[in-house]
């Protein structure tokens, strides 16, 4: 077990300070980013950028794949400010400590590991709440949507519970864009936006 962990330990600390690099490389002249935590193929970042070319940008996932096919998006549209990184959210939040705030961040059609026992597994938990928030400028905003009506109920609570972010039932959403989720959906999905506080 001891070793195990060890291990483990040294795997991350390799992971984190490869994503410190990125960072300082990809992302240095950014006083502000928005986030986008599974970002997929990129379409939704991609056309949320291209509407806000000013606007530092990148997108998370864990899959190569979908991390260079984003990429190649991002370069046919002439997007400058916006980066992909195949990385997993809290190392990356914990990565970002001295680095750019987080201004906006979206989460979309994130898994909702349906059975009780894996919602440990979701990735909007407390844990990651406190992280994001101490990584937020002023007047930052979470964006989360999904088609699992429970998963959207537990998300609330867990934003409601928590001391540093605040439902906003009023606030626009930002961006409209098809990702693929979406369009499986035809439409069958809900949304909400909390804002962090300091």
């Amino acid at each position: 077990m001891g070793d195990d962990y060890a291990a483990y330990l040294e795997e991350r600390n390799a992971r984190l300070e490869r994503l410190r690099a990125w960072i300082a490389a990809e992302l240095g002249g950014a006083e502000a980013v928005t986030l986008e935590f599974g970002c997929g193929h990129g379409h939704y970042l991609a056309g949320y950028a291209a509407e806000r070319p000013g606007e530092w940008c990148a997108g998370l996932d864990l899959r190569t794949r979908r991390i260079r096919l984003a990429e190649a998006k991002a370069r046919k549209r002439g997007l400058v400010r916006t980066r992909f990184v195949k990385a997993e959210a809290m190392e990356f939040l914990d990565a970002l400590e001295g680095g750019p705030g987080v201004r906006r961040a979206f989460m979309l059609f994130p898994d909702p590991w349906p059975k009780k026992r894996h919602h440990k597994h979701r990735m909007l938990q407390a844990a990651f709440l406190d992280r994001l928030a101490e990584r937020a400028v002023p007047d930052a905003c979470l964006h989360f949507r999904t088609d699992h009506a429970e998963n959207l109920a537990w998300a609330v609570a867990q934003v409601q519970a928590h001391p540093r972010w605040t439902l906003l039932p009023d606030e626009p959403w930002p961006h409209e864009s098809g990702t693929y989720f979406q369009e499986v959906t035809g439409g069958c999905y809900q949304s909400f936006t909390a804002r962090a506080s300091r």
